[in-house]
């Protein structure tokens, strides 16, 4: 089991923030047609553009808005952004001061995924260590491990969503270039990100103690189904209930506010 922030990695989704209405513009030309006396087969058809499914919404107010930066130097315009939602404490605290909208890209694109990234984490690591209950023959995961990320939770409950997606929508560019650098020219990241999303919220909720196995160093869930899934749900699971609902409740309330469509002119 995996000795590090399960609520930083969640809140990566939750603190997201960025950009301007945005459409992928990138088109693939057809080849030029073979003379006809030649021609022996029709033209290949370009290969179709991924449609996007939740377009940014809110787009077309960026024009007034200020610049973006280059996304090499953007760590402390997102920083102050966000210290004004959360504060400034809060952000030297919880989030690591480099590179963080491509850590927030990569951390966020494999969370549905069976496993993070940890050296790419956003967030820095939560006190204390982890804890089991029993031995090593019959462990559970202790309820103690719960009160480590309090904190972290109680920062993103006070959050505010639409102050969040405000950002989001602001700096959206440069995650959406982050996203395309990791290896996805076509890709559209506020699809990506909802479905992290909607990845998240469908995390399920044990009753009863949490068995653990643990075949080498680390822990692992003793029920197959549940060490089955993603890293993102995994990590909602080891947080706790309580701090679970919180952060899907939030979820919620974000996913709501970055699939908005735009407003009707």
């Amino acid at each position: 089991m995996i000795n590090k922030p399960v609520v930083g990695v969640a809140a990566a989704v939750i603190v997201v923030a960025a950009g301007t209405w945005y459409y992928l513009q990138s088109r693939h030309a057809a080849p030029p047609r073979a003379p006809e006396a030649a021609q022996t087969a029709p033209p290949a058809e370009p290969p179709a553009e991924p449609a996007i499914q939740h377009p940014v919404p809110g787009g077309q107010d960026s024009a007034a808005q200020a610049p973006l930066p280059p996304l090499a130097d953007s760590d402390a315009a997102l920083s102050d952004a966000l210290g004004q939602i959360v504060g400034p404490a809060a952000v030297k605290d919880y989030l690591l001061p480099d590179g963080i909208i491509r850590r927030l890209v990569v951390t966020i694109d494999n969370l549905p995924r069976p496993k993070v990234a940890v050296a790419k984490r956003p967030t820095g690591a939560v006190a204390g260590s982890f804890a089991a209950d029993g031995d090593e023959l019959h462990a559970t995961l202790a309820a103690q491990n719960f009160a480590r990320y309090q904190p972290m939770v109680a920062v993103i409950g006070k959050l505010n969503m639409q102050q969040v997606a405000a950002v989001y929508v602001h700096f959206y560019p440069l995650f959406q270039q982050a996203y395309q650098d990791l290896g996805y020219p076509n890709g559209y990241f506020n699809d990506r990100l909802v479905q992290a999303i909607d990845n998240l919220l469908a995390t399920p909720q044990p009753t009863g103690p949490v068995a653990l196995v643990r075949p080498n160093v680390m822990y692992l869930f003793a029920d197959p189904a549940l060490e089955s899934r993603s890293a993102g749900q995994k990590l909602l699971i080891r947080m706790g209930p309580d701090n679970a609902a919180m952060i899907k409740a939030k979820l919620g309330e974000l996913r709501a506010a970055v699939t908005a469509a735009p407003p009707k002119r």
